[in-house]
């Protein structure tokens, strides 16, 4: 008992309760650090993406960039235009020259027989993806071939978060 002396002001259970090993803590459910995206949702207009899940609004990224000519669909490879319509993300690419990018499924079969009826092609290749490799910070305004460019940060969550087979619709 004489070991005990300088704690004898403390209860047994209490000097119990500070002896016992530590638990290390449960790390929380996956659904609770990131939801399972099921939609994503461009405005071009308000240059905002909306991350849906399960009928709820989780994030919106602003100041989306999207392609050198932004106003209207993509109708040609080389036009300068994003996308209009409802896609999904198909693939991903961890080694892109854009940070890392996740690719939208245009063309779709509207979009090539539209572009083939005229004697051209509907183009490809449309991602959505981070800012180019070795570049600080962001390139200024719509500098695109058609994609929607975010910050390397904001591309890093998606990644994250955004399974492929998952819908992106695109509007104007």
């Amino acid at each position: 008992m004489r070991g005990l002396a300088p704690l004898a002001g403390l209860s047994l259970a209490l000097i119990a309760a500070a002896c016992a090993p530590v638990r290390p803590l449960e790390p929380a459910p996956a659904e609770q650090s990131a939801p399972r995206v099921d939609l994503l949702r461009a405005r071009k207009a308000a240059r905002t993406l909306e991350v849906w899940s399960a009928g709820r609004l989780v994030r919106t990224i602003r100041g989306i960039q999207l392609g050198w000519q932004p106003i209207g669909p993509k109708r040609f490879e080389g036009d300068g235009k994003t996308p209009e319509g409802r896609y999904v993300v198909d693939w991903r690419n961890p080694r892109s020259a854009y940070h890392l990018s996740l690719h939208i499924s245009y063309p779709d079969s509207r979009d090539v027989a539209f572009a083939r009826a005229r004697g051209s092609s509907p183009g490809g290749m449309i991602m959505i993806h981070g800012q180019p490799n070795g570049v600080s910070g962001r390139v200024p305004g719509d500098w695109t071939d058609g994609c929607i460019a975010l910050s390397d940060a904001e591309i890093e969550l998606l990644w994250d978060i955004v399974p492929d087979g998952t819908a992106i619709e695109v509007t104007p």
